[in-house]
């Protein structure tokens, strides 16, 4: 199966808090779209590996993307090295996506920025032909997606270019939801954490309010690149 977009995230919920409105519109639009999470979040606060593995497929759901991997990468502790790109690089040559969505490049987790740079790494060596890799006992050919751009996660980055998401931030915020364990909870006996409190689940929607607000629409998702990001016409920009 051939991916049009793949959403890397270091955890369960990284790529629905940041960019799940954007992969709504896309699926919505006809794109194959799939998720591959890094981790498992096992050294969250709150919850367990288990609970976090079902939310993770509740939201997949959700958002109706064709397929979620999960690579176990040992969360806080995985690094940019030969091992960990050659897992992302079969799974880039598996999908063959023409675009990569992944962590913000400077954030507050640190396997945000170590997420963000492995991806990108991966996503470019995964187009040398001479770096062989098998799949299930086959030779893969190699890949490299067009594009590899990068959500915004906790910091307030400014991004290089926004998507309009107006009719899809309610399966947005319903996405984020399915992690009942992680985010606001008034009954919840678990212990606070940043991202627990009610001010952190009403940030994501005023943060897509304000993108929104910048180019006059209702909402939208900010985006930041490596490279110039370019248009057929300059009639494309809205």
């Amino acid at each position: 199966m051939k991916l049009d977009i793949l959403a890397i995230g270091a955890h369960p919920d990284d790529v629905e808090l940041s960019c799940s409105g954007t992969i709504a519109k896309e699926v919505h639009n006809g794109k194959k779209v799939g998720i591959l999470d890094l981790t498992r979040g096992e050294l969250g606060t709150r919850g367990t590996p288990e609970i976090r593995d079902q939310e993770a497929k509740n939201a997949a759901k959700i958002l109706g993307v064709a397929t979620r991997e999960n690579l176990g990468f040992r969360d806080g502790f995985f690094l940019n090295d030969e091992k960990h790109q050659l897992e992302i690089i079969k799974i880039l040559r598996k999908y063959r996506p023409e675009i990569v969505l992944c962590n913000a490049i400077d954030d507050r987790h640190i396997d945000h920025g170590k997420g963000s740079k492995l991806t990108s790494d991966a996503c470019f060596l995964s187009g040398l032909r001479k770096i062989e890799t098998t799949y299930n006992g086959a030779s893969q050919e190699a890949w490299r997606p067009k594009h590899v751009y990068h959500y915004i996660q906790w910091k307030n980055l400014t991004p290089d270019f926004v998507v309009d998401i107006s009719g899809h931030m309610d399966q947005k915020m319903k996405s984020v939801e399915a992690y009942e364990s992680q985010f606001y909870d008034a009954g919840s006996k678990e212990p606070s954490t940043p991202i627990s409190s009610k001010n952190f689940l009403d940030s994501i929607q005023y943060r897509a309010a304000d993108l929104g607000r910048i180019i006059g629409v209702q909402y939208a998702e900010g985006f930041t690149v490596e490279r110039s990001v370019a248009v057929d016409s300059i009639f494309n920009l809205i």
